[in-house]
C-alpha cells in the first residue's frame, strides 16, 4: 500500500510513529501543502499528476490549502481521512457549535463577535467571558477576560481577528482531553491555558475511570462530524456533567500508546478498502509530482497488514467501533 502524509512537519510524534509502523511494507509519501512552488493555487512543489494516487491520505494539515488539496484528491477519487469536509466543519467554531448543539450534543454556548474591539466598547462583562479566535489554527486566540480592561489589552494585540466567545464555566483548571482513533478512545489530563498558571503537561488520564456520558459523547463527535481522527475538550461542568468547550480534526495525540497503531490499522484498512473498489483504475506503483518519500514500498499486500497493530496497549481501551465511512 502507498499512504501520504498532508503535513507540513512528516516528523510530527504521531506521524513518525505511524510512517515507522508502516515501512518497508508499505510506502509512506509526504505532501507538503504550505510550501511555494509551481502550482501556487495549493502550494505544491510541483504539478499533481492526478493519474496515479496514493491508496488513501492523512490529513494532518488544516490550513485552507490543505483543506483545498484534500478536496481535490477526493475529487479523483483518493480516500482522505479525516475527509475535507469534515475538517472544514472543526476550523470555524461558530459552524462547529452549531453543528453540535443541533445534535444534543453538550457543547458550550458560543457566540460570533466581529472582534474582542467590538466587546471592549461594550464595556464591563457580566462575567467571565472565554475569547477565541473564529477560525481554529495552530497559535490561534484563546484567552479569558474578566474586565474590560482585559478586552482592550486582547483588542490591542489581536485587532481584526474574529472571535468567538464563550460563557466561562467554573472548573478545577484542567482540560480533559479525549482522542479517537477509529472508535478507539484515548484520554489525558492537561492544565489550562486559562488557568493562572498557565498550560502545563499532559498527565496520564485512564479512559476506564471517564463516565459514560463523557466516553459517549465523544463517540457521538465522531457520527456527528464524520471524523475517524479527531479531539474533544471537556470541562466538568458540575456534578459530572460533561461541557464540550472545542473539537479538533487530527489532533497530535502525543504520548498515547496504542495511538499510532490505532492509526496505522485505520490507514491500511481505509487503503484497502479504496483499492477493492477501483482496482486497476489508478497507476499505484508510480510516484507523482508534489509527494517526498518518506519510506520503501514492499511487496507485502496482503490482508494480514491490519493484524500487526491489532494487539491491545496499556493505556487505551476499544470503546465502540465507529461505522466506515
Amino acid at each position: 500500500m502507498r499512504i501520504g502524509l498532508v503535513t507540513a512537519d512528516p516528523g510530527h510524534p504521531l506521524l513518525a510513529a505511524v510512517t515507522e509502523l508502516l515501512t518497508p511494507e508499505h510506502q509512506v509519501v509526504w505532501l507538503d501543502p504550505g510550501g511555494e512552488g509551481q502550482c501556487p493555487d495549493l502550494g505544491l512543489s510541483a504539478p499533481l499528476d492526478l493519474s496515479s494516487l496514493a491508496d488513501v491520505y492523512l490529513l494532518k494539515a488544516r490550513t485552507p490549502r490543505a483543506l483545498a488539496l484534500a478536496a481535490l484528491l477526493e475529487e479523483h477519487g483518493a480516500p482522505v481521512l479525516n475527509s475535507a469536509a469534515a475538517t472544514a466543519r472543526c476550523q470555524d467554531r461558530v459552524e462547529m457549535a452549531a453543528v453540535a448543539r443541533a445534535a444534543g450534543l453538550p457543547f458550550a454556548g458560543t457566540a460570533a463577535v466581529a472582534t474582542v474591539g467590538e466587546l471592549a466598547a461594550a464595556g464591563e462583562p457580566d462575567g467571565p467571558l472565554v475569547i477565541k479566535s473564529r477560525f481554529s489554527r495552530r497559535h490561534d486566540l484563546v484567552a479569558r477576560a474578566d474586565s474590560a480592561v482585559r478586552l482592550r489589552e486582547l483588542a490591542a494585540d489581536w485587532s481584526d481577528e474574529p472571535v468567538v466567545v464563550q460563557e466561562f464555566t467554573a472548573n478545577s483548571g484542567w482540560d480533559h482531553k479525549l482522542w479517537v482513533v477509529d472508535g478507539r478512545l484515548f484520554a489525558g489530563l492537561r492544565r489550562s491555558e486559562l488557568a493562572p498558571d498557565g498550560r502545563g503537561p499532559t498527565l496520564p488520564l485512564p479512559v476506564g475511570e471517564l463516565p459514560e456520558s463523557w466516553t459517549g459523547a465523544a463517540l457521538r463527535v465522531g457520527e456527528v462530524f464524520g471524523l475517524d481522527v479527531y479531539g474533544v475538550d471537556v470541562l466538568d461542568a458540575g456534578g459530572g456533567a460533561p461541557l464540550i468547550v472545542d473539537i479538533n480534526a487530527f489532533p497530535g495525540i502525543r504520548g498515547q500508546a496504542g495511538a499510532p497503531e490505532a492509526l496505522a490499522q485505520l490507514a491500511l484498512r481505509t487503503a484497502a478498502r479504496g483499492r477493492s473498489l477501483d482496482v486497476g483504475e489508478r497507476g499505484v506503483g508510480e510516484r507523482w509530482g508534489g509527494e517526498r518519500r518518506v519510506g520503501e514500498s514492499g511487496s507485502g499486500e496482503s490482508g494480514s497488514d491490519e493484524s500487526r497493530f491489532s494487539e491491545s496497549h496499556s493505556g487505551e481501551r476499544k470503546v465502540a467501533e465507529v461505522g466506515e465511512k
